[in-house]
């Protein structure tokens, strides 16, 4: 009797649940089609074409923000500035903070921002020849061979190296006059004398922290096996030796495991200012003992104490750790002038690198190449890379380190600078281009992210991956940057045009900087500045 009586009651409920159903599926499919309607008259989906950057979509699935083009025809879109999908709301912040940064990125077009420049008449610009007096090594290569001949390799006053010893070479600073030679040489003359050479890459996270990365640069450099004359191990790992405290700091120390494994290393490096801090001891052969042949681990450990606890401090600290327990035995210190060519040439052993190298880095510091003026209202740079400094430009040159720690030098003083594109030989490492406050598509094109943040986040130094303003083209970012000066004037405007900021002896510089030029400097020409096709062009008057 209960079953048949609950019957009718079970049948009325399956028919409004299976009713129920279908208006919700049918409901929610006719929202759907009408907001993919809605999205659509709005330029949300459609072909990506180019154009205006109306909006972003925000996803639930992949948070993300996209710029999304306005597909030709769409017509006038009321709300310019972001855009959400009602579909893929966060719905539990209404600003939806789970919404990272774009991953594509598109840089407006010349149309969409031609009408936002002024277009101001431009400077005529004198071009100048700068030969300040410099020292120079006649013969580099054989002072290296002389140097290295005299080094104490086999530490003799401790037993000494039997013969066929591994004697590993460590080298890996771009940018050094004549390195692959100053390389061969070395390693010739270890050979002579009974060992067994191995060249070990020394550059930290370079060449995007990977071991064929670190052969490529080495490769750039004119230094391969066949060049030198031995093999080259450019093994990644590492072997954490110790840590030891710095101003109250934690300081892992790592070095490289194919430089353990040999009987004695040898390093050879240019001593020169940093681009991030100024002290007794900045970038020389402690430098690269701690930092280089620390590897990425290495050189990320040092970089995040120094931040905090300073970098002298942490390479001291450091230093005593790698002389007390790896095989390093001394090494070669390169100086070099106003012209990148060699000045100085000493071999040192590894217990005086911080007593000599502060008097070599003050040579070094007297020697290198700078501006011919300190007041620029706009440096134009025609490019950065990692071969002309570890920084991509030199922070010394352009005033600009950018660090949390260290304050910026106070000359140079660059009112504004523009880069316009990349080195071939840094193979897309595009690190300092946030150093800069304009640059061109031309150069965002051939950066390589992954290299440009593997050495950023090594380092600590964060700003200068950072992306500028990107104009398409030389024209708008001239435009844009003399715009941006404020009361522009093209008699007074204060312009200086480079190469980079390694080769400064022929430069362009605009009227008002002539009067102010050293004794050092000649000019050899006017030049008119004009654009073919968006792109700069000199042309004698």
């Amino acid at each position: 009797m209960i079953g048949l009586a609950t019957e009718p009651v079970i049948s009325e409920i399956v028919t409004t649940t299976v009713s129920s159903v279908l208006f919700v599926f049918l409901y929610g499919f006719m929202a759907a089609a009408y907001l993919q309607l809605r999205d659509e008259s709005h330029g949300v989906a459609g072909s990506r074409t180019s154009g205006s950057m109306d909006g972003v979509v925000v996803s639930d699935s992949e948070p993300r923000l996209r710029f999304i083009p306005r597909p030709a025809g769409a017509g006038e879109i009321r709300d310019r500035g972001f855009r959400r999908d009602p579909e893929n709301i966060a719905r539990d912040d209404p600003i939806h903070p789970r919404a990272s940064p774009p991953k594509h990125m598109e840089f407006p077009d010349k149309d969409a921002v031609d009408r936002l420049v002024d277009d101001p008449p431009l400077p005529s610009f004198a071009r100048v020849r700068d030969d300040p007096p410099a020292d120079t090594v006649a013969n580099p290569v054989a002072a290296a061979r002389t140097e290295i001949d005299g080094l104490d390799i086999g530490r003799l006053d401790s037993g000494g190296l039997d013969a066929g010893a591994t004697v590993a070479v460590a080298v890996g600073s771009r940018g050094i006059h004549r390195i692959d030679d100053v390389a061969a040489a070395v390693v010739s003359s270890v050979a002579d004398r009974g060992f067994d050479p191995v060249v070990v890459p020394a550059m930290g996270s370079h060449g995007g922290a990977t071991a064929e990365g670190q052969r490529r640069v080495l490769e750039h450099l004119g230094i391969t096996a066949e060049s030198v004359g031995a093999p080259i191990d450019a093994r990644m790992d590492v072997r954490r030796l110790d840590a030891v405290d710095v101003g109250g700091t934690e300081f892992p120390v790592y070095f490289s495991a194919a430089a353990l494994e040999a009987d004695a290393v040898v390093v050879v490096n240019r001593i020169k200012p940093h681009t991030n801090y100024t002290g007794r001891l900045e970038s020389g052969l402690a430098k690269m003992a701690l930092v280089g042949l620390g590897k990425q681990a290495g050189a990320n450990a040092f970089h995040s104490t120094a931040i905090e606890a300073g970098y002298v401090e942490t390479l001291t600290a450091g230093l005593d750790v790698i002389l007390a327990e790896t095989p390093i035995v001394g090494g070669l210190a390169l100086v070099e002038n106003v012209d990148e060519e060699t000045a100085h040439v000493e071999a040192i052993e590894s217990n005086s690198f911080a007593d000599r190298e502060p008097a070599l880095l003050e040579l070094a510091s007297e020697s290198m190449a700078t501006l011919p003026v300190d007041d620029v209202d706009l440096l134009v740079v025609d490019a950065l890379g990692k071969d002309v400094s570890g920084a991509g430009m030199d922070t010394n040159v352009i005033g600009r380190y950018r660090v949390l720690n260290a304050p910026d030098p106070d000359e140079p003083a660059i009112d504004l600078i523009y880069v316009r594109g990349l080195t071939d030989a840094t193979d897309g490492n595009g690190i300092g281009i946030g150093l800069a406050d304009l640059t061109r598509r031309a150069a965002i094109d051939r950066l390589d992210i992954g290299q440009t943040y593997a050495n950023a986040l090594t380092s600590g130094s964060l700003a200068k991956a950072k992306f500028p303003v990107v104009a398409p083209d030389d024209e708008l970012a001239i435009r844009t940057a003399l715009s941006a000066l404020g009361g522009y004037d093209p008699e007074t405007v204060r312009i200086v045009w480079i190469r980079n900021t390694q080769d400064l002896d022929e430069l362009r510089v605009s009227p008002a900087v002539v009067p102010d030029l050293p004794d050092s400097a000649t000019v050899t020409g006017h030049d008119r500045l004009s654009f073919a096709g968006g792109t700069r062009s000199f042309e004698a008057e």
